[in-house]
């Protein structure tokens, strides 16, 4: 209702007039009268209902429009995470406006105290959840309401309920600000259960935000050394998470029968900071109201996706023709191009690179198999001996190619495993510039008691070579 309109009624799919009268000063002030008091957000509701009306002001202070929203209590709505709600773990409800947060928070506060006899308080900062007036509604079941005065002492009625009223949860509706989501951890780290909403559609949007983030558990720059980033394949400067996030458990409410659930939190927000697409889970609801459950499986870093493993020179890279594939004679693959029997100049270029990699007799032999079935590379496959030799070799590369270093080690099959942990490592394998160079690497072995083994060039020969040896 807007002052010299005609009063709308607004549908999901479309709107319709109520009237073809416009809204005079006189009805307005007759439904302002018959609603509750308007507080310091400008919104009033009906005693003993759900339904929310909010003010429009002029400058000085007049109300010239009312919104209206209908609100009801909506059973069920819950079911696809009534496992999660459960668990006692916190929860984090994410979506846009208008799909059913605080619907949800309502049922979620009733489950809780009724089905599971906990002690739950609600922190109703407008009268949402439990509906305006002293007396609660009943969709909350036996769950307790804490009203808010003012919309800015949110946080300090969270921390009120916590100290005077001893729930083992709470639920909080729209946590916007940064004393509130200090609140929550505080509240979080007392061992209680928060079940709560903020602004934003996904936890990217909490990361990227300032006042949130430390529900995700807070966002830090921290600069990596040299030897760090040349680990991690990444710049110096990297952001990593501060702290544990204050919600183990997050939704992502994309629909009303559309959720993604984040297990953890904290999982979540690692992979998103490194680049990589997290784990999650996709529940939707279908006509007969059973739960689907899928999960999204996370992507392939990018610095590993975007390469591929091919030991042979570039130049059999562009050969893309049926015919031979190279394998080893224990039945491995070489190469993931075939190579035709046609194609001389192709034949005689690999010819020529397995020759100074693995001998001219085990060459020849690859070149003239053509029906060898593909084992696993690597130590996958490697039995060791009675006495453990043979066992996987764990290499730490330093300042070494991994790509080429695994193409070397898939084409060789040896068992070696490559790691990123100079303790747990037999070998440290470096070039002989970094060595002679860099005093930290031979401080470093020495402390640890591993050897350092020198190549002198990054190349696929040199890597070779070594590897046999």
């Amino acid at each position: 209702m807007d002052l010299g309109r005609r009063p709308e009624a607004r549908f999901p799919s479309a709107a319709e007039y109520l009237s073809q009268t416009p809204v005079s000063t006189e009805q307005l002030n007759y439904c302002i009268q018959r609603v509750g008091h308007f507080g310091g957000d400008n919104r009033a509701g009906i005693e003993q209902t759900l339904h929310r009306i909010s003010a429009i002001r002029n400058r000085t202070g007049e109300i010239i429009g009312l919104t209206c929203r209908v609100g009801r209590a909506v059973k069920g709505t819950i079911g696809m995470i009534r496992d999660l709600v459960e668990t006692s773990q916190s929860v984090l409800m994410l979506g846009r406006p208008g799909v059913g947060k605080t619907s949800a928070l309502r049922e979620i506060a009733r489950v809780l105290a009724d089905d599971l006899n906990k002690r739950v308080v609600i922190i109703d900062t407008s009268n949402e959840i439990a509906g305006d007036g002293d007396i609660p509604h009943s969709a909350i079941g036996r769950a307790r309401r804490m009203q808010v005065a003012r919309p800015e002492l949110q946080h300090q009625v969270m921390i009120e309920a916590v100290e005077n009223h001893m729930p083992e949860v709470i639920v909080i509706d729209e946590i916007g600000t940064e004393l509130e989501a200090m609140a929550a951890r505080t509240i979080a780290e007392r061992g209680v259960q928060l079940v709560g909403t903020a602004h934003g559609n996904e936890i990217e949007n909490l990361i990227k935000n300032p006042t949130l983030s430390d529900l995700v558990g807070g966002i830090q720059s921290v600069t990596l050394s040299d030897e760090e980033a040349r680990r991690r394949r990444s710049q110096k400067t990297v952001l990593e998470r501060k702290a544990p996030p204050t919600f183990e458990i997050a939704v992502e409410m994309l629909e009303r029968q559309h959720w993604v659930v984040h297990e953890s939190v904290a999982d979540t927000v690692d992979s998103l900071l490194q680049g990589h697409k997290p784990s999650s889970q996709v529940r939707t609801v279908n006509e007969n109201g059973s739960v689907t459950i899928t999960r999204e499986l996370p992507s392939v870093p990018r610095w590993r996706a975007s390469r591929q493993v091919l030991p042979l020179p570039q130049a059999l890279e562009r050969e893309r023709v049926s015919g031979l594939q190279l394998r080893s004679s224990g039945g491995r693959r070489l190469h993931n191009t075939p190579i035709s029997h046609k194609d001389s100049t192709t034949r005689q270029e690999a010819g020529r690179y397995l020759d100074t990699t693995l001998g001219e007799r085990e060459s020849e032999r690859l070149l003239d198999k053509t029906r060898l079935q593909p084992v696993q590379f690597g130590y996958a496959g490697h039995k060791p001996g009675s006495n453990g030799e043979g066992l996987p070799l764990h290499i730490y590369p330093y300042g070494i190619s991994h790509h080429e270093l695994e193409q070397v080690l898939q084409t060789l099959n040896l068992p070696v495993v490559l790691t990123k942990d100079v303790d747990s490592a037999d070998a440290i394998l470096a070039l002989r510039s970094h060595v002679r160079k860099h005093a930290n690497l031979r401080r470093m072995a020495t402390e640890r008691q591993v050897p350092i083994h020198m190549i002198k060039a990054n190349s696929i020969r040199d890597l070779a070579r070594s590897m046999k040896k």
